[in-house]
């Protein structure tokens, strides 16, 4: 029977719950244990697909094409597992299942109701991972912060759990904030002596406390947590600030996070961590021989959360080339045809970045200009591919007004159309092509020279693709479409002949790059800025 481990936060958001459950399940599973995390978010929306990036940071997209919260990104980075819809529910998918359930009369004719339909439903959600014992642990993160108004049917799910599991089959590790005053020049308990005493009232006694904090947390703050909190001193965990993200399970290691929650759990910690690999990574990553600078123009570079997994790809590839990756994020409305020359000058290369609608469309036009005429190494993903197809365009094969159907409808020239299989699609939500699609590489390619083989798998997140009519044209002025889906003909991944490095492509790989596997994409582009800048 699987184990389960239940993650809250108090006080803040943004403490990191997401952080902390990617390593403690990485500390799992390195002592052999098979562990999954799935995250629980307490806002209505069915799933984060039609949210704004300014209001919820990156939507990632699984294998099997759901959209989600960017948490599980993190999950897959830490662990290079793959996870599923199943990973991630939202309040508005259990309303929607409970609703659905309710007008096909399935409840008899009951009044239905928070308790217990709703939470029933939760619980049956949160024990699904479970249900075919392929997972020792399964650990679930519960988005936002105890005491807020949305989180309450998710709290008083894992109350019922917890007392149905039993006590050696479930913990609940609780996330918190130790403030510093400077002006006291103390840290600070009450914070998190208030959000347990929250969890309290609703009827769940943490485990283990992991404290956020900026300074070194005294024998004698422990001490005062364990007591005031009701937990064992030995189960005060320290989250001190890291350089970086992959710092955290090293630093949890030494805290004995892994081992405190297998006791509680009554599992044996079998073999002591293998983390080498690990370690391997985070000495190239802290001790890089070279370095770049590489532009991301984009069109939310204010919040780069917008751009999660693009800057952890470039994190792994840069530890793979022993090169640190410095990102100047730059505005795309801010370039235009007079400016791009000193917007993007002294860079290595140049990155641009997916997105949707006609904002900054111009400046990402101007900038795939500069760099395809100066040489400078490029990297297209997605709308980011649709650009430099419509630079190509206008600026090579004369064709002026050279557009996408999404900016420009009525466009004589789309290179860039809707899919045909989005065009009675009226729904916005989870219906874009999502998940992962086959690719073929054209051997002597750049891109088979970076992955190695010539069928690839990678995901997806659009509804416009290149216009297959106007393929001939492009590739006889030597743009080629380079990798090609087997069964649709879409055109996945375009390159230019006579250039360093010049590679777009439709799909998003920065979905699929880990600590253990960066992808080969980035991994190239990271090589030939060096090049670039070596030169």
């Amino acid at each position: 029977m699987s184990k389960y481990i239940f993650v809250t936060g108090g006080v803040t958001s943004s403490l990191g719950k997401g952080i902390i459950a990617a390593s403690l399940a990485k500390l799992l599973q390195a002592r052999g244990f098979k562990v999954t995390i799935q995250k629980f978010d307490p806002y209505i929306n069915i799933d984060p697909g039609t949210l704004n990036p300014y209001e919820h940071g990156e939507c990632y997209v699984t294998e099997d094409g759901a959209e989600t919260d960017l948490d599980l990104g993190h999950y897959e980075r830490f662990l290079n597992v793959p996870t599923s819809r199943a990973n991630n529910i939202t309040t508005g998918r259990i309303y929607q299942h409970v609703i659905e359930q309710e007008r096909a009369g399935a409840y008899l004719g009951k009044t239905v109701q928070v308790v217990p339909h709703i939470t029933d439903e939760i619980k049956r959600r949160m024990l699904l991972l479970g249900e075919n014992n392929e997972y020792d642990i399964i650990i679930t993160e519960l988005g936002g912060t105890v005491g807020d108004i949305e989180s309450l049917p998710f709290i008083e799910a894992v109350r019922q759990l917890r007392w149905e599991l039993g006590n050696n089959d479930s913990l609940v590790i609780h996330l918190t904030l130790v403030p510093y005053l400077a002006a006291a020049g103390e840290l600070k308990t009450k914070p998190t002596q208030h959000s347990v005493k929250t969890l309290l009232e609703y009827g769940i006694q943490p485990d283990i406390l992991v404290c956020r904090t900026e300074h070194k947390l005294t024998h004698e703050i422990r001490k005062k947590l364990a007591q005031f909190c009701n937990v064992n001193i030995n189960a005060v965990v320290e989250s001190i600030d890291a350089p970086t993200i992959y710092d955290v399970p090293l630093n949890m290691l030494k805290e004995q996070l892994d081992k405190t929650a297998l006791a509680k759990l009554k599992l044996s910690t079998k073999n002591d961590p293998n983390l080498d690999s690990w370690k391997v990574f985070l000495g190239k990553l802290k001790n890089p021989t070279n370095e770049v600078t590489i532009g991301l123009v984009g069109k939310y570079v204010e919040l780069p959360d917008a751009y999660k997994s693009i800057i952890e790809a470039f994190v792994h590839a840069g530890a793979n080339n022993e090169t640190r990756v410095k990102l100047n994020f730059i505005a795309a409305e801010s370039i235009h045809n007079e400016n791009v020359q000193e917007k993007l000058k002294g860079l290595d290369g140049v990155l641009v970045a997916p997105g949707f609608g006609e904002r900054g469309l111009d400046g990402k036009l101007a900038a795939i200009k500069y760099v395809r005429e100066n040489n400078i190494p490029f990297f297209g993903i997605c709308l980011g591919m649709q650009c430099s197809i419509i630079e190509f365009g206008r600026n090579v094969l004369g064709l002026a007004d050279a557009n996408s159907t999404e900016m420009a409808p009525e466009t004589q020239n789309p290179v860039i159309n809707l899919m045909d299989d989005q065009k009675d699609v009226t729904d916005k939500g989870g219906t874009m092509r999502l998940g992962a699609y086959d690719c073929e590489l054209k051997k002597g390619t750049k891109a088979f020279a970076s992955y190695g083989k010539t069928k690839i798998s990678e995901r997806h997140r659009h509804r416009y693709e290149f216009n297959n009519d106007y393929l001939k044209q492009y590739e006889e002025a030597g743009m080629i479409a380079t990798g090609i889906n087997p069964i649709t003909g879409l055109v996945e991944i375009v390159e230019i002949k006579n250039h360093p490095f010049y590679i777009a492509t439709q799909f998003h790989p920065e979905l699929k790059s880990t600590v253990a596997n960066p992808h080969p994409l980035f991994v190239s582009f990271v090589a030939a800025s060096l090049a670039n800048k070596n030169c």
